[in-house]
């Protein structure tokens, strides 16, 4: 038996008899006591002089955390910011959830994310990439775009940015800059940095920071302004924080981002014709647009014509926001999906998703378990799967029972790659 991150229950898998190969990232214990390293590390930070320096009482401070879809524990992270900017009243700092181009965060889920006590006493705003009204303009791009923010970002006098490194199937990485850009950015420039071009690119892609096309926009777009800190953490697969990384924005991450590929990226000799994978559980699995990073997880060492069983939870079904279902559902069939894509001159909100949905489908197939209608995951060009376990034994009496299947228990927690004879052929 082996245990899938699923919602927030997990899902039990059956393997007994199978040839299993099960993929996890290295696990490394929490820290033993958060609190105290998260003031060395504030206070000994990399490349940056200590927060308690950087900030004046009388400064307005954003302060910048992921939404409801994104695991950093806001809520332990925000009462030792406070502590260790004591000096400064609640009433000078505004905490801006970046959504990008997601749905706001509800009260409840406010309440959840930074804790009682915080959304009490602090002020707590949603992102809203498509309302001009909120937004100021920051600068052009060196791509070559209008550049948007948050205008409490773009006004405040300091700004403090939070987030946790994780390996990102566009980015290369989570995490640094991504909290701002496109966390707090326009749909304009959002649709810009995530065009055909950019996405199709083989340098964006898991773990990659070197001519990562999707990187070099998100770097470009948030220095436009200045981040006076950075808070990255590193989690476990019980969220636990195992290692801080702050200061300044751009050495910080790269330290995080090496300390995260050497625990979360893991060889493989060959492919394998059956993957089963998960989005990580909650709360990355509420919806189908996001369970795409666990497939494409997946899809890095699945073979020509495999199948990928993914458990993702979806109980949100397709996200609210943007052209995602719309997409799917217009077009018969994955290589339409992608001839539409790549049509000059054509932007669509969440174009990037289905993009690489569409290129994992015409790799392999995809079998999903998950709280979503039969008939909406089939127009989605998905097959509904409604046990794992049997739909891994069908795959297996039809290619052979001895063929070797591949497990990401915590999908894309861990991110496999194949390691081939003459090297490496790994996303960094």
């Amino acid at each position: 038996m082996v245990q899938l991150n699923y919602g927030t229950s997990g899902l039990t898998l059956d393997i007994e008899g199978v040839d299993t190969t099960i993929l996890r990232p290295r696990y490394l214990p929490g820290l033993s006591d958060e609190a105290a390293s998260f003031e060395r590390a504030v206070e000994d930070p990399i490349g940056s002089a200590p927060l308690s320096s950087l900030i004046r009482p009388s400064d307005r401070i954003a302060v910048v955390i992921p939404d409801i879809t994104r695991a950093l524990p806001s809520d332990r992270l925000l009462p030792w910011l406070f502590k260790a900017l004591g000096h400064v009243p609640p009433e000078r700092f505004t905490i801006i959830i970046g959504t990008g181009t997601h749905r706001e965060n509800t009260p409840a889920e406010i309440k959840c994310m930074v804790g009682e006590d915080v959304a009490s006493c602090y002020r707590v705003v949603n992102h809203r990439a498509k309302d001009p009204k909120s937004l100021k303009y920051a600068g052009e791009s060196p791509f070559g775009y209008a550049v948007s923010f948050n205008r409490e970002y773009v006004e405040a006098d300091k700004r403090i940015v939070l987030g946790f490194i994780e390996p990102h199937f566009m980015a290369g990485f989570s995490g640094g800059y991504k909290a701002v850009f496109p966390g707090l950015t326009n749909i304009d420039a959002i649709l810009k940095y995530h065009s055909a071009a950019n996405i199709g690119h083989p340098g964006s892609t898991w773990g990659n920071l070197d001519d990562n096309p999707t990187l070099e926009n998100i770097r470009a777009g948030a220095s436009l302004l200045p981040i006076t800190f950075c808070i990255n953490v590193a989690l476990n697969r019980k969220g636990e924080i195992t290692r801080f990384f702050c200061g300044n924005t751009s050495a910080a991450h790269v330290e995080g981002c090496r300390f995260v590929k050497d625990t979360a990226m893991v060889a493989c000799s060959r492919a394998f014709p059956i993957v089963v994978t998960t989005n990580g559980g909650y709360p990355l699995d509420q919806n189908l647009y996001q369970a795409v990073k666990g497939m494409s997880a997946a899809a890095q060492i699945l073979s020509e014509g495999g199948l990928i069983l993914i458990a993702a939870r979806c109980n949100d079904g397709f996200p609210e926001h943007g052209n995602f279902k719309r997409f799917l559902f217009k077009h018969p069939d994955p290589r339409t999906l992608l001839e539409a894509i790549h049509a000059p001159g054509f932007h669509l909100m969440d174009q990037w998703q289905v993009q690489l949905l569409a290129q994992i489908l015409l790799k392999g197939r995809v079998g999903v378990f998950s709280e979503i209608a039969d008939e909406e995951i089939q127009r989605a060009h998905l097959t509904p799967v409604h046990d794992i376990a049997e739909a891994m034994r069908v795959e297996l009496a039809r290619i052979g029972k001895e063929a070797p299947v591949a497990i990401l228990p915590e999908g894309p927690q861990t991110i496999p790659y194949l390691k081939r004879e003459f090297g490496d052929r790994q996303p960094a």
